[in-house]
Order: structure tokens, then C-alpha cells, then sequence
């Protein structure tokens, strides 16, 4: 059979193809075992291209509706045109910004668009140099000083003792050097005054332009989150960073930045949504500014409490290595100081019970996991005090708000925070017996057992919570009775079967 020319170049190409399909499928098959005998566990792709010298501008801190962004770029890039600069947005800004069209001008979305892929909306991947410059809106650029090269160079010679340089911005709030602690354990934040003139610190307030390495910024769990100089500082300051302030200065462009007095309410309001939403998700629920004021972003009266349901005596936030949110705990003690006060008045004799008790001892207040407290009382003078006899017939909101109610569990009672967060103070309800004091629900705790009248003869008062409550007359041998020897000093979670303290830890 002849073979026609145009039959002989088509088999031709077909070889062709077929080779090229073989020589793809095998590097395919290196590539693989290459990544199966190399494992890669940075946060880049094995393919991406190392970060090269220099710096890069991330504008993260403005507003949609009024900003200085196309001029804070154009100041930039007067001082370098080649200069690498990236503008953060959580969506498209609008009004539009006019930015210089330039490959080195990034405009990036924080906000993913189900027909893009998921690289175009992380900053990180057009900031492939090795520092990266926080600058905030209306920030001008001084050819003259260099600032940014003022700074490179200050971190560089100084890299060993410090994670972050910062320039402040010349503005009506001066930039001031603050020491921040961060406990997630206690959900707390506290700032407090560095020393004068100090010029190392762990926080700032004000504005400034920060300078740090790329890949200390990106592994950051939320390096983008607003307010960003709040949010930094607070993630960098559990990592034990420092940063220090430098001689060098930038200007305002225009000041103030927002020109209408309407401008200023969205801002301003839009900034505490932001310091909100950033220590919810931080899961901060008490801030201790610098001047000794709180800030409180966790329950209220007006709100559901904290944590759920608790289950084998373990709240989750012990699952989280974390203890009792500080709303709980302050919750907590208005409540067992409202309550003590009403039994006190109404001639109901009482005492601190159980763990109660054991904070008391150790802590003169709440235990730090604590999620309740618990009282006991003669069941004989329950009828003393009319909320608890009204609490037989169903539940009473007395004129504070707190829930007086019969427990469904049993011979108790429950006083609840509000009819919307129950926190709660237990009140159980003894009675003497043969020289022992016994009652009629038991719970299954080791605690809950009958002990000696005698403890409750006298009743003394004890610190607690910040003010005097009544316990038995033998702290110790009512407590080690209770918890067995040396419960005082070995403190445990209330279920170490399911969560130790020491594992916790």
C-alpha cells in the first residue's frame, strides 16, 4: 500500500506528539516523587520564586468613601519608580481609585470571587520582596529623607534585638510606646505606659509606618485584620516581638484626612465595628487600656453567657486551654454579692460550699475555671426570704433583673445573671440530722457528702469576690473533709478525667 505525502506527515506529527506526551508524563512522575522524597512545609508553593532584596508598600489602614491612596502612591513612587506597592482591600473601592497604571501597582481583593482563582486574593503573592512597610492612609513620601531607606537600614543593623522598626507619622495623636501583655487564657489584653522616652516596646498607639521581614508578617494567623496596627501588635506581642521607634518621621498629605464631619462618623464608627469584630475573633473579652480603663466585649446581662451547656462537669473553654471568660467571672461575683446581700437581710443563714469554698481559700475570690458558684443554706429558714418562697410557685425576675427559680434538677435553687445569660448562683438547701448536716438531692461529686454541724457553729466571715462572705468556722478540715488532703494546695479541673490542669497547662 502506497503512502501518500500528506498520510507520511501526519503519522509524523502523530510520533511528534506522542513523544512530547511521554517526555510531559515523565516529568509529571519526577516532579511527584520529588515532592514525595522532598516534603515542602513552608507556607509557599515549591515552585514559588524566593523573596528578593528590598521592600515592598502594603496600604491595608483607609477608607472606601474618602482616602489619599492614588496620591500616597504617587509620593512613593517619586522617590522610587521601581518601587514594589500593594493596596489591601477587603472589596473593590469605590468611588474607584485612579491609580498609576504600572506593573509594580497592585490593587488586591481580600475578598475571593468564586470564578478567580484563590492566589489573586492573597496579598502575599505580589510581595516577593523581603520586607515588607506598613503605610497607612495619607502618608507623604519625602525624597529628600528616604525614610524607607532610613528604616531598611535601621532594622538591618539592629535585627538581632528587635522583629519591627516603626517611623511615626507626623498627626494630631502622637505616636506612644506602650508594653502589651496578651493572656488568651484569661481573654485579656492590658496595655500599660513603656517607660519615658523609652523607645522600645511590644505596642504602639497612633499612627506609624511599620517595617518588617515578609515572612514574619504572612505567618502571621491574621496578618490583614483592621484595626492593623491593633491586630499586629496584639499577635506579634504573644510572640514576644518588639519593635523600635525611630527618629525618622513621615507627613500628612492633607490633614485632617477626612474632610467631612460625616466622613468622620462612618470612620469613627466603622473603627469600633472593627476593634469589635478583631477581639471576638482574637476571643479578647476584657481590654485594660494604658490609662487603667476597661474595655469589655464579652457577655452582658442583655446577652446569652459565654459558653454552652457543660458537659461531665468540663466547660469547652477548658478544651480550649482557656479558663472562665472575665464577663463570666464578673457576672459571677455581682451575682453571689446581690444574692449573699438578700439572704443576709431576709435572716437566711448561709455559707460558701464546695469549690465556691475552695476559691475562696486559695484565691480569695472565684476559681479562675469556675463556671458557677454554689451556697449552701438551712433549709429551715428558707422561708425567710420571700424570692425564695416565691420561687416554689415558678420563676421571679426581682427589680434588678436576676431569675429566682426552683431548679429542675432537684431540691434547689437557682439565681440567674438575667433571663438571658444564666450564670448562676446554686443555693442548697441542708438540714441537721443526728449532728450531721444532710439534704435531699445529691449531686454525683465527690464534694457532695454530709458533714458535721459543728463546722457551721459559727459560721465565720472569709474574703471573697471583694467582699466578706460567711464559711465554716474550719476552712481546712471542711474543705480536706470534703476534697480529701492538701485540696487547698493541689488545685485540679472539676472533671480531671476528662481535662487535667496539668495537662491543660
Amino acid at each position: 500500500m502506497r503512502i501518500t505525502f500528506c498520510q507520511g506527515v501526519l503519522a509524523v506529527a502523530i510520533a511528534v506528539n506522542l513523544l512530547i506526551l511521554h517526555y510531559i508524563s515523565s516529568l509529571q512522575q519526577r516532579l511527584l516523587q520529588h515532592h514525595r522524597d522532598h516534603p515542602h512545609h513552608g507556607s509557599r508553593p515549591l515552585l514559588c520564586p524566593p523573596l528578593k532584596p528590598g521592600l515592598t508598600v502594603l496600604i491595608r489602614e483607609f477608607e472606601d468613601f474618602e482616602n489619599y491612596i492614588p496620591d500616597v502612591v504617587r509620593s512613593f513612587l517619586k522617590q522610587d519608580p521601581e518601587l514594589n506597592i500593594v493596596v489591601a482591600a477587603d472589596r473593590l473601592p469605590y468611588p474607584p481609585m485612579l491609580l498609576p497604571n504600572a506593573p509594580n501597582i497592585h490593587v488586591v481583593l481580600l475578598k475571593p470571587s468564586p470564578d478567580r482563582p484563590a492566589y489573586e486574593f492573597k496579598p502575599e503573592t505580589y510581595v516577593r520582596t523581603e520586607y515588607v512597610a506598613l503605610v497607612p492612609d495619607g502618608v507623604k513620601a519625602d525624597t529628600a529623607t528616604a525614610q524607607l531607606e532610613q528604616m531598611l537600614e535601621e532594622f538591618r543593623s539592629s535585627q538581632t534585638k528587635v522583629e519591627m522598626v516603626a517611623a511615626p507619622v507626623r498627626s494630631p495623636a502622637p505616636l506612644r510606646c506602650l508594653n502589651l501583655k496578651v493572656s488568651l487564657k484569661e481573654w485579656t489584653a492590658e496595655y500599660m505606659p513603656a517607660p519615658p522616652a523609652s523607645r522600645l516596646c511590644t505596642a504602639l498607639t497612633g499612627e506609624a509606618v511599620v517595617l518588617l521581614r515578609t515572612k514574619d508578617f504572612f505567618n502571621l494567623s491574621r496578618p490583614l485584620a483592621r484595626p492593623l496596627l491593633t491586630s499586629l501588635f496584639v499577635q506579634t506581642s504573644l510572640r514576644g516581638w518588639a519593635v523600635r521607634v525611630l527618629d525618622v518621621s513621615f507627613s500628612l498629605l492633607h490633614q485632617p484626612l477626612l474632610t467631612s464631619a460625616h466622613n468622620q462618623w462612618k470612620a469613627d464608627n466603622l473603627a469600633k465595628a472593627n476593634r469589635l469584630r478583631l477581639f471576638q475573633d482574637f476571643g479578647l473579652k476584657r481590654v485594660i487600656l494604658e490609662d487603667g480603663k476597661e474595655q469589655w466585649f464579652g457577655c452582658s446581662k442583655e446577652t446569652p453567657r459565654c459558653f454552652g451547656t457543660i458537659h461531665d462537669d468540663t466547660p469547652e473553654y477548658l478544651y480550649q486551654n482557656r479558663w472562665t471568660p472575665p464577663c463570666c467571672l464578673r457576672a459571677l461575683r455581682e451575682t453571689a454579692k446581690y444574692v449573699i446581700n438578700i439572704l443576709e437581710t431576709s435572716g437566711v443563714r448561709y455559707w460558701l460550699e464546695g469549690g465556691t469554698l475552695l476559691g475562696a481559700a486559695r484565691h480569695q475570690d472565684i476559681i479562675p475555671w469556675d463556671y458557677d458558684v454554689d451556697l449552701g443554706v438551712y433549709l429551715e429558714d428558707i422561708p425567710n426570704c420571700e424570692l425564695l418562697r416565691n420561687a416554689e410557685s415558678g420563676s421571679v425576675v426581682d427589680e434588678k433583673g436576676f431569675v429566682w427559680e426552683k431548679a429542675i434538677e432537684g431540691d434547689f435553687y437557682r439565681v440567674q445573671y438575667s433571663e438571658h445569660n444564666h450564670l448562676h448562683v446554686d443555693l442548697w438547701p441542708f438540714y441537721p440530722k443526728n449532728g450531721l448536716m444532710t439534704k435531699d438531692t445529691w449531686m454525683d461529686h465527690r464534694q457532695d457528702i454530709e458533714f458535721p454541724e459543728h463546722f457551721l457553729k459559727p459560721l465565720v466571715p472569709v474574703p471573697f469576690a471583694g467582699f466578706l462572705a460567711l464559711a465554716p468556722n474550719d476552712l481546712r478540715g471542711f474543705l480536706e473533709l470534703k476534697f480529701g488532703e492538701g485540696a487547698i494546695e493541689k488545685p485540679e479541673y472539676p472533671n480531671p478525667a476528662m481535662k487535667s490542669l496539668e495537662k491543660g497547662s
